[in-house]
């Protein structure tokens, strides 16, 4: 997509490119007690896509009922916004295939798929929707979604317990979160990307949707091995630390490393 030049009449193009400028101006602000965020259009339109992800209700087995439990008090994923399940496929943002799939529910399955409108993600809960279960070997039973639609989430277990259902849905949301929103469907074409999708083919060139596909390939699912234990949790929390000291430790170094420059400025006429 083509940035073009900004014109904002309080900040100079020049200030507008530098970041520190920008968190400067934003600190300044938040001292008035004015809320100010920085941050891309594309993160701020994610987090809201990842934190309202609707499902479309399709429990086909006693995976569903797992689905069930977590929307109930005792786990309620409505914490992280995904109580609104919806009846009609276009309302959704994703199906949650809770259960098994016969041959005779394929195409059903097919059509709700092609009738959700992009960006659409689809979550295998349990181990029949993933390689078909213990009915693997039987004649009706597909072996695995994927073979019907691409899967972004694989959640294995007979069936999964909640937590392993929220902790692929968080999956999903990492992957939501760093998306190009305006890539892809949304995405306009500058000359070079123009002329690049006429030589791959068609008339008028390749779609939006096709030529980003080229580009970035295939997306590559998520597999949920297991719930994190609280081991994991703890280990995580002293990345995070170690992370944030790492951060305090740089930005006291670059503060040193400023003023000992403006020092040496302000010696260097003196010195003449």
């Amino acid at each position: 997509m083509e940035v073009r030049k900004p014109h904002i009449k309080s900040i100079p193009y020049e200030e507008f490119k530098d970041n520190d400028t920008l968190q400067n101006i934003a600190n300044e602000l938040n001292d008035g007690g004015v809320n100010v965020v920085l941050g891309s259009l594309d993160q701020m339109i994610n987090w809201g896509r990842s934190n309202s992800l609707w499902s479309l209700t399709f429990g086909t087995s006693c995976c569903g009922i797992e689905f069930m439990a977590v929307g109930c008090a005792r786990y309620d994923f409505s914490r992280f916004g995904f109580e609104v399940t919806r009846n009609s496929a276009r309302q959704a943002d994703l199906i949650m295939c809770a259960g098994t799939i016969t041959n005779k529910m394929a195409p059903v399955f097919k059509r709700l798929y092609d009738e959700m409108a992009e960006p659409k993600y689809v979550v295998a809960v349990g181990g029949c929707t993933i390689s078909g279960g213990p009915f693997k070997k039987s004649y009706n039973v597909v072996r695995g979604i994927d073979e019907i639609v691409p899967v972004d989430v694989y959640i294995p277990g007979c069936p999964p317990r909640p937590e392993a259902i929220l902790y692929g849905m968080m999956q999903l949301q990492r992957k939501v979160k760093v998306e190009k929103f305006f890539g892809g469907a949304n995405h306009k074409m500058n000359r070079e990307e123009r002329e690049e999708s006429m030589k791959l083919g068609g008339l008028h060139g390749i779609g939006n949707e096709n030529f980003s596909a080229a580009k970035i390939g295939a997306k590559q699912p998520i597999i949920v091995e297991a719930s994190p234990n609280k081991e994991d949790v703890e280990a995580l929390g002293k990345e995070l630390d170690a992370l944030k000291q790492e951060g305090e430790a740089y930005e006291v170094n670059k503060s040193q490393t400023t003023g000992a420059a403006a020092q040496q400025s302000e010696q260097a006429p003196n010195n003449k």
